[in-house]
């Protein structure tokens, strides 16, 4: 049976340089912490984690609480943190809680009972209006969402700034009645609707917003409400998700409207399906994979220095212009 001093011996490092690779804690340099886990893999060593567990009072498990795993931006921010995880070996616990306040509270109650050494947390607006560190007996780092006074690790869009880019392309495509279509449950939306909001204002435009349950389901049926009551399509219409983005392309379609002959269409989020549908679509694409990686990095030094101070990390989106939106 492969012993860790013999990993140690293999990569020609201390045992203890060992252990804090294996825990993620510590001062170890890329280079070593490679050799040490190109070691554990060719010794096929496997750490008896209950025996850790049990001497250091500490779990390797953390939490992941997702609002929504059906939306592919989760899944792919999910895949990142999971494979920094791996890399550390540590081990994830992932959760979705489905925009609901109450499902959101008992996995956060779960993964204290479960003693997870930390969470990576998409919250609800509910939970965020009312959110205060102390309430929490874990390392919490936020993702995707967080308010402007939340006190806080947390990973975000600039999402502001990626809504008015993309009302602007808009704009520049002579677009003048322009149709926003946004999550209404989450400070994510609300940040994209300002966004938008600021754009148009600074255009001397009014805005023509639909508040909307983030599911293609919902956003499908709030197009197909709002093509039925207004008797002038909107010159595009722009959504604050891809799961909203779906439902829109699918109601145009139903409605026997072509884009961009009819209207623009234009919203967030780089799905594979966005690229391969004809017209291709645009979209503000985020970052997903830095999003995750940034996340969980965030969590294991939190945990690993208890005391320092918070840190924000904000990303910037990428403006993808497809035949969508064609001039």
């Amino acid at each position: 049976m492969t012993r860790i001093s013999d990993v140690a011996k293999h990569a020609g490092v201390s045992v203890a340089t060992v252990s804090r690779v294996l825990v993620g804690q510590g001062s170890v340099s890329e280079a070593t912490r490679e050799r040490v886990l190109a070691s554990v893999k060719a010794l096929d060593y496997h750490p008896d984690l209950a025996a850790r567990r049990l001497r250091s009072g500490k779990t390797d498990t953390l939490g992941l609480i997702v609002s929504d795993i059906r939306n592919p931006y989760f899944t792919e921010v999910s895949r990142a943190i999971e494979d920094v995880a791996y890399a550390r070996g540590m081990r994830v616990l992932l959760c979705n809680a489905d925009e609901d306040p109450a499902k959101e509270r008992f996995y956060l109650d779960m993964m204290r009972d479960e003693n997870v050494a930390g969470v990576i947390l998409s919250p609800t607006l509910s939970l965020l209006n009312q959110y205060r560190a102390e309430d929490f007996s874990f390392p919490l780092v936020l993702v995707d969402r967080c308010d402007a006074k939340t006190e806080a690790d947390a990973v975000v869009l600039d999402n502001i700034d990626a809504a008015q880019r993309l009302t602007r392309h808009l704009l520049e495509r002579n677009c003048r009645r322009i149709a926003f279509f946004y999550g209404a449950a989450s400070a994510t939306g609300s940040q994209r609707l300002a966004g938008y909001q600021a754009a148009l204002a600074e255009a001397g435009l009014s805005a023509i917003t639909q508040p909307v349950k983030p599911t293609t389901d919902d956003a499908r049926q709030a197009l197909s409400t709002y093509l039925e009551r207004h008797r002038q399509t909107p010159d595009a219409v722009v959504a604050s998700s891809g799961l909203i983005l779906l439902g829109l392309v699918e109601g145009l379609r139903q409605h026997g409207l072509r884009y961009p002959q009819d209207v623009i269409v234009a919203g967030f989020d780089d799905m594979p399906w966005t690229r391969i549908v004809t017209p291709d679509i645009t979209v503000m694409a985020q970052p997903t994979a830095d999003i995750g990686r940034t996340a969980i990095e965030l969590l294991l030094a939190r945990i690993a220095q208890p005391g320092q101070a918070m840190r924000r990390i904000v990303m910037r989106g990428e403006l993808i212009v497809r035949g969508s939106s064609a001039a």
